[in-house]
C-alpha cells in the first residue's frame, strides 16, 4: 500500500525526508539547478506540428499548457511518434490526444532529495512556481506557472559538476 511507502509519501509531500545518510546535495533547493526556460505547447497544436517543433528545438518533451495557465500534461516525442505510427492518433490530431496527464510537479523551493525520489519512478518532473495573479476587479488567486522540466540527467549533471567529495 502506498501510505506505508516512504518514497511515495515523500514524493507526494506527506512525509519529510527520512533518509539518515543524506548526500551533500540532498537539501539543496531545486532552484539551484540551472534550468532553461521550457518550451510550452498549447493544446491546439497538431501532433505533426509538435513533432516538428520538438525536433527543430532539440527537445524530447514539452509541457502542454492551456492559455489559462492550466498544466494539461506532458507530450514526448517518442510517445507522439509511436501513437501516430500505431494508428492511435493522426498527425492532424491535437497534441492533447497524446499528452501524458499523469506527471509529477515539484516547486523551486523543494529539495533535490525530493526530486531524486520523484525521478526514481518518473522520467521527468515539471518545475512549477506559484504566482499571485490579480484581476481588474480586485480579486486574486494563485496560479501555477511552468518554470522548467527537470530530468534525472539534469540532477546528475548538477551533482557531478558540484561534487563536494
Amino acid at each position: 500500500s502506498k501510505f506505508v511507502n516512504d518514497k511515495w509519501m515523500i514524493k507526494n509531500g506527506f512525509l519529510n525526508d527520512v533518509q539518515e545518510h543524506k548526500p551533500w546535495w540532498w537539501n539543496i533547493k531545486v532552484q539551484k539547478l540551472n534550468l532553461s526556460a521550457p518550451l510550452i505547447l498549447l493544446p491546439e497544436v497538431s501532433c505533426q506540428k509538435a513533432i516538428d517543433i520538438l525536433q527543430e528545438k532539440g527537445y524530447d518533451q514539452a509541457p502542454v499548457v492551456a492559455e489559462s495557465g492550466l498544466i494539461l500534461g506532458m507530450v514526448t516525442l517518442s510517445n507522439t511518434l509511436s501513437s501516430v505510427l500505431a494508428g492511435n492518433a493522426e498527425f492532424s490530431d491535437p497534441v492533447t490526444k497524446v499528452t501524458y496527464d499523469q506527471f509529477s510537479k515539484i516547486g523551486l523551493e523543494d529539495s533535490l532529495g525530493k526530486l531524486s525520489c520523484i525521478l526514481e519512478n518518473d522520467h521527468f518532473a515539471i518545475v512549477v512556481h506559484e504566482q499571485m495573479q490579480c484581476s481588474g476587479n480586485g480579486s486574486s488567486f494563485m496560479k501555477q506557472m511552468v518554470f522548467g522540466v527537470v530530468t534525472a540527467m539534469d540532477l546528475l549533471t548538477f551533482v557531478s559538476r558540484n561534487d563536494k567529495k
